[in-house]
C-alpha cells in the first residue's frame, strides 16, 4: 500500500486507530476522534455573525483514562515528516492539561512525555509500541504524586450526561484533585455563562459517588437558580436531593414527548408547619435567605450539627460570603469542618472583602476574553451615547424650583447626578427613545435589560419605554416591565424574560436585581444607564448577555451604554474587549448603519402607571452620612445627544484614537510598501477571502471602514480609496467592464452562463461569495443544473477553479481610470 496516496483521514483509520486499538484502548470509551476544543470565535460583521473556521480546533485523537484527559495525538498524511503535527499536539495537551502528546503520519510515533519518569522527554516509537491505558496511567500519578485514596477519587467517572468542555474538565479535576488531597478551602473562577452550574454537578457527582463526600450542600442567592439546578443539572441527584425550603412552588416544565406544559414539584426538606428539617437527604440546595434570614428561619441551618455536611458549594460567592461579618458567611463558619468551595466569575477583592483571603487562590480560572476567543461565549459591541447635561452638565438659573416647589441648590450637576441627586424628566424620554430606536432599527422583540441607578429610576424608565412603545404596550401591557426587588408583579415576571420560549416580557427596567446570576440566554441588548464604578458589578452585568444560543438566533449582543461605563474596558484588569465601538454625532442612527439586513424581524408591557414622586426626595445616605435630596425638574430643561466620535478596537483590543481611515492607512502602509505590492499580493492571492481574513487579524475593520467611507464598495476598491487615494469602482461597475470584454469565448455555452451568473453575483454580494462553491447551490445557477453538472460543464473542479481564478482576474485587472 502506497501511504504517499493516502489522505490523513485514511492514515488514521488504516494505521493510527489499529494501533490504538492493539495498544488495548478501547475505541468507544476511551479513544475520541475530531475531539472539539474550541468550537471557533463568533465573528461579528455588520448585524450578521458566524464562526471564524480559522480559530476552530479539533483534536486528531484525545485519548482518556476514566474522567480524565490523558493524550492528545495529531495526525498528518504521509507527505509530512513523522513529526510535523508535534507544535500542535503540544498546543492541544497544554489546553486540556495533559502531559502525553504525539506526532504521527502512519509510519509511526514521534512521544513526548513531559512527565519525564522514564527520563527522556521525546522518543520516537514503532506503531506496535504504543504505549498501554495503565502505563501512561501509572506514569501520570506518579508525576501527580498521587496516593492510592486520591487515585481512587481522580479515576471516578463523569456523570452520564453532556460532555463536559475543555476547560470544565480542567476545572472538575483539579478541583477533585485538591480535595482528595485534602485541600478544604478552593476558589473556581469562571466566566459567566461558561457553566459553572454543571462544573458543580459534575464535581459534586463525583466525589459523592466515589464516597469522598457523602453528604453536600449546595447554596445560592435566587431562588429561580436553586429551582433551575434541581430540575436541570442536578436532575441525576433526584431522590436524594431536597430544597431547604419550607414553600416552593415547583417549576414549570415542557414534556419533552408530548410538549404540553406541566410543574415539576421539588422535594421539599422543610416541613410547613413544624419548620423541622428532614435529614434524611445526602444533597441539599438552598438559598442564603432561606437558613439565615428572619429570626425564625435563622434557626434551620442550625438544626444541623457543625461536621454535618462535608461538602459546602457556594455559587456566586463574591456576593454576601465574602463579607466577614455577613450573615452568610455566618453559615460557612458553623459548618467549618466541610469542604467549601466558592464559584464565581468576579472574585470581590478590597481591602474590606476578600474571597482570596477565605477561599485561596483559585484553583482555576477562565475568563470572559478566553470564554469569547474560544467561541463559548458571544461577543459584543458597544454604542455609546452621551447626553449634553451629563457631558457639559447643568447649572439651574438663579432661584429656579424644581416641581415640588423647592429651590434647587446652585451647583453644577454631572453625570454622577443624575437620577441621584437629580432627576430631569426629559432625560428618561431621551435614553427611552434611543433604546426604542435601536430596537426598531434592529429587532424590536429582542429581549432588553435596562440597568437604573435604581428603584425610583427602574419605576420612571418603565413608564418612558410603555410610553415610547405606546403601539405594542397598548396590547401587550407585558412588553416592558419593571423588575426590582420591591415590585412583586415585576419579580414574578422574571422566569418569563429569562424563557427563551417566552415571548414577553421583552424589555425588564432593574437596579441591582438581575445584575447577578440571572440566565437570560436570549437577552440581545443590555442597556447601562446606571453609574458603575466596580469591575465586579460591571462584569456580573456584562455576563447577563454573553451565552450563546445560536439555535435561537442569539450569536452576539450590544450594550447601549449612557454612562460611560465601558471607560473600564481601559482597566488593564479588563479581559474581554468588545468587537466594535460605535457613538452616534448628533442625529446619527444610535444603531450603526448597515447594508439590508439579511434576516427580517418578526412583525410586532406593564401599564402606564401615575407620575412618579416629586422632589426634592430623601434617597437615603450619600458619602460620609450625609442625607441626599433629589430634584425633580419637569420638560423645561431639555436633554440631547452630545457631541461624539467613533472609536474601534483594533486586532490587539485596544480603542483606536485617530481616525479610523488613517488608522487603517497605517497599517496598511506598514504591510505593503507601495500600491504595486498590495496589487500583487492581491492577484497572487488564490483565495481572496483569505487575503480578506488575513488584513481582518492584521486590523482592517472592513464593516466600519465602508460606514466610514459611507460608500457600498468592495474591499479591494475600499482599501486602495482609503489608503493610496486611488477613486473607486462600485462593484457593478467592474461587473460590466468584464461583460464587455468578452472573454470567456474558449468555454462552452453551460460554462460562460456559469461564470456570468457569477459575475452578477458577485456585482450583488462581493467576491466571497463567488469563491464559495456554496453560490453553485442557490439560484439563479440552481436554474442551470446540479452543482455536479455545472462543474462538470467546465471539465471538472480544477477546471472549475481556474475559470472562477480568471474570472477574478479580469475582475481585478485594471485599476480604476
Amino acid at each position: 500500500m502506497d501511504k504517499k496516496k493516502l489522505s490523513e483521514a485514511d492514515i488514521c483509520e488504516k494505521f493510527i486507530s489499529p494501533a490504538l486499538q492493539q495498544a488495548g484502548w478501547d475505541a468507544v470509551e476511551q479513544v475520541f476522534r475530531e475531539y472539539t476544543l474550541r468550537p471557533g470565535r463568533v465573528v461579528v460583521r455588520g448585524r450578521q455573525a458566524a464562526r471564524d473556521k480559522r480559530s476552530v480546533l479539533r483534536a486528531d485523537y484525545v485519548l482518556f483514562y476514566k474522567s480524565n484527559p490523558l493524550v492528545v495525538i495529531e495526525a498528518k498524511d504521509n507527505h509530512h515528516a513523522i513529526g510535523a503535527g508535534m507544535d500542535q499536539a503540544i498546543h492541544y495537551a497544554e489546553l486540556l492539561d495533559v502531559p502525553f502528546a504525539l506526532s504521527t503520519n502512519g509510519d509511526g510515533f514521534v512521544f513526548r512525555d513531559a512527565t519525564l519518569t522514564t527520563g527522556v522527554l521525546e522518543s520516537n516509537l514503532a506503531l506496535d509500541q504504543f504505549p498501554s491505558p495503565q502505563d501512561l496511567w501509572n506514569r501520570y500519578c506518579a508525576w501527580k504524586g498521587w496516593s492510592p485514596a486520591v487515585r481512587q477519587v481522580a479515576e471516578y467517572p463523569y456523570a452520564p450526561s453532556k460532555t463536559p468542555r475543555y476547560y470544565q474538565i480542567n476545572a472538575i479535576n483539579r478541583t477533585v484533585e485538591a480535595i482528595a488531597q485534602g485541600q478544604n478551602r478552593i476558589l473556581l473562577v469562571m466566566a459567566t455563562g461558561t457553566g459553572k452550574t454543571y462544573t458543580a454537578f459534575q464535581i459534586i457527582w463525583r466525589l459523592w459517588k466515589s464516597g469522598a463526600k457523602k453528604r453536600i450542600l449546595y447554596l445560592a442567592d435566587r431562588n429561580i437558580l436553586i429551582d433551575q439546578t434541581m430540575v436541570n443539572d442536578f436532575r441525576p441527584f433526584k431522590g436524594a436531593m431536597a430544597k431547604l425550603s419550607p414553600n416552593a412552588k415547583g417549576v414549570e416544565r415542557v414534556d419533552a414527548e408530548t410538549g404540553k406544559q406541566f410543574i415539576e414539584h421539588l422535594d421539599l426538606a422543610v416541613n410547613k408547619t413544624s419548620k423541622l428539617v428532614d435529614k434524611s437527604y445526602e444533597i441539599y440546595l438552598s438559598l442564603y435567605q432561606a437558613v439565615s434570614g428572619t429570626e425564625e428561619e435563622a434557626n434551620i441551618y442550625k438544626q444541623f450539627s457543625p461536621d454535618f455536611f462535608d461538602l459546602i458549594i457556594v455559587d456566586e460567592c463574591h456576593r454576601g460570603s465574602a463579607d466577614a461579618d455577613s450573615a452568610w458567611r455566618e453559615i460557612l463558619s458553623y459548618f467549618s469542618t466541610a469542604t467549601q468551595i466558592g464559584l464565581t466569575a468576579t472574585p470581590k477583592e478590597t481591602k474590606d472583602v476578600s474571597n482570596i483571603e477565605y477561599f485561596g487562590e483559585p484553583v482555576y480560572q477562565y475568563s470572559l476574553r478566553q470564554g469569547i476567543e474560544d467561541g463559548y461565549l458571544a461577543p459584543y459591541k458597544v454604542i455609546r451615547v452621551d447626553l449634553d447635561k451629563d457631558t457639559f452638565g447643568w447649572r439651574p438659573t438663579v432661584g429656579m424650583k424644581d416641581k415640588a416647589g423647592n429651590l434647587i441648590e446652585d451647583r453644577i450637576y454631572n453625570a454622577t447626578d443624575m437620577n441621584r441627586t437629580l432627576v430631569l424628566e426629559r432625560r428618561d424620554e431621551v435614553v427611552a427613545a434611543k433604546i426604542t430606536e435601536y430596537l426598531k432599527a434592529t429587532h424590536r422583540y429582542d429581549k432588553t435589560i435596562v440597568f437604573c441607578e435604581d428603584v425610583d429610576h427602574a419605576s420612571r424608565m418603565r413608564q418612558a419605554l410603555a410610553n415610547a412603545n405606546a403601539d405594542l404596550c397598548k396590547d401587550n401591557p407585558k412588553y416592558v416591565v419593571q423588575i426590582t426587588g420591591d415590585n412583586a408583579e415585576g419579580k414574578l415576571e422574571l422566569d418569563n424574560f429569562i424563557d427563551p420560549e417566552k415571548t414577553y416580557p421583552v424589555i425588564a427596567t432593574t437596579s441591582k436585581l438581575m445584575s447577578t446570576g440571572v440566565d437570560a440566554q436570549t437577552c440581545k441588548l443590555i442597556v447601562l444607564d446606571q453609574n458603575i464604578k466596580s469591575m465586579t458589578l460591571f462584569k456580573q452585568i456584562i455576563g447577563r448577555g454573553t451565552r450563546l444560543r445560536e439555535d435561537l438566533g442569539k450569536t452576539w449582543f450590544t450594550i447601549l451604554d449612557f454612562k460611560r461605563a465601558t471607560d473600564i474596558f481601559a482597566d488593564e484588569k479588563f479581559d474581554g474587549d468588545p468587537v466594535q465601538i460605535y457613538e452616534p454625532k448628533g442625529d446619527d442612527p444610535v444603531a450603526p448603519p448597515e447594508p439590508p439586513p439579511g434576516s427580517p424581524g418578526k412583525p410586532g408591557g406593564p401599564e402606564v402607571g401615575g407620575s412618579p414622586p416629586t422632589g426634592p426626595t430623601t434617597v437615603g445616605p450619600g458619602e460620609g452620612g450625609v442625607q441626599i435630596k433629589r430634584y425633580i425638574v419637569d420638560g423645561r430643561v431639555n436633554v440631547s445627544v452630545a457631541r461624539e466620535r467613533v472609536q474601534y478596537l483594533n486586532a490587539q483590543g485596544k480603542l483606536i484614537t485617530e481616525s479610523l481611515r488613517d488608522y487603517t492607512r497605517i497599517n496598511l502602509l506598514a504591510k505593503y510598501s507601495s500600491l504595486d505590492q498590495f496589487l500583487q499580493a492581491w492577484n497572487d492571492a488564490e483565495r481572496k477571502e483569505a487575503l480578506l481574513q488575513e488584513l481582518e487579524g492584521y486590523g482592517v475593520l472592513f464593516d466600519a471602514l465602508a460606514e466610514d467611507v459611507g460608500k457600498d464598495l468592495d474591499p479591494f476598491d475600499l482599501l486602495i480609496h482609503v489608503a493610496w487615494n486611488m477613486p473607486p469602482l462600485t462593484r457593478r461597475e467592474r461587473a460590466n467592464r468584464v461583460k464587455k470584454r468578452n472573454v470567456f469565448t474558449k468555454y462552452g455555452p453551460t460554462a460562460r452562463k456559469v461564470l456570468d451568473a457569477l459575475i452578477d453575483k458577485y456585482a450583488d454580494q462581493g467576491v466571497q461569495t463567488i469563491e464559495s462553491m456554496d453560490v453553485l447551490s442557490v439560484p439563479p445557477l440552481t436554474d442551470l443544473g446540479t452543482p455536479v453538472e455545472l462543474v462538470r460543464s467546465f471539465g471538472g473542479k480544477d477546471q472549475y477553479l481556474q475559470a472562477l481564478q480568471l474570472l477574478e482576474s479580469e475582475l481585478y485587472s485594471a485599476r480604476p481610470n
